[in-house]
């Protein structure tokens, strides 16, 4: 099966020496809903992580991929039952890339509820760290959690100046203009 021959199983990895499945992974999606909430997210921050990469965005996607993959890795390589899916993790590199250059930027969830980005990063942050150690919801939290720490440094080591655009930002939030 398809699934089972490219999902990310790190006793695969370790003992057989699989390591495409570091980036075959991101290509599958658990259902529908879970490609779209990925892919519609990308679709939105793509054009601006793009401009902060470029022209290395591609090389920042796959690398992002394979780091938000190693904690499971190292966690899980002894384990012959853990697998995972999908491009969360290298998404949510993306969409942190992004919070440097404007913490006070509208994210709406849902395309409803409008919260500014650095809240919505330190609850994502916060979220993640708690259900990767206490949840059992077979989501890949720390995924997601790696993905983010991975995005905000790989910003910081292309790109020095975001660390003076992110405290600048946040030392002039817009309500107090």
């Amino acid at each position: 099966m398809f699934v089972e021959k490219y999902s990310f199983k790190p006793y695969r990895i370790q003992r057989y020496g699989e390591y495409y499945r570091f980036i075959t992974h991101g290509f599958i999606h658990a259902d529908f809903s879970h490609l779209l909430f990925n892919m519609l997210t990308l679709y939105f921050v793509k054009d601006a992580t793009e401009g902060i990469f470029s022209p290395f965005f591609i090389l920042f996607y796959f690398l992002a991929l394979i780091a938000s993959a190693l904690p499971d890795y190292f966690i899980n390589k002894n384990n012959p039952y853990y697998d995972s899916i999908g491009a969360s993790g290298a998404v949510a590199a993306s969409l942190f890339a992004l919070v440097l250059f404007d913490p006070w930027g509208m994210v709406y969830i849902y395309f409803i509820i409008p919260v500014y980005f650095i809240l919505l990063a330190i609850f994502y942050i916060g979220y993640s760290y708690y259900m990767g150690k206490n949840g059992r919801d077979n989501i890949g939290h720390r995924a997601h959690l790696t993905g983010a720490i991975f995005g905000i440094i790989a910003t910081i080591l292309y790109r020095p100046e975001s660390i003076q655009i992110f405290i600048q930002s946040l030392l002039n939030p817009p309500f107090l203009r």
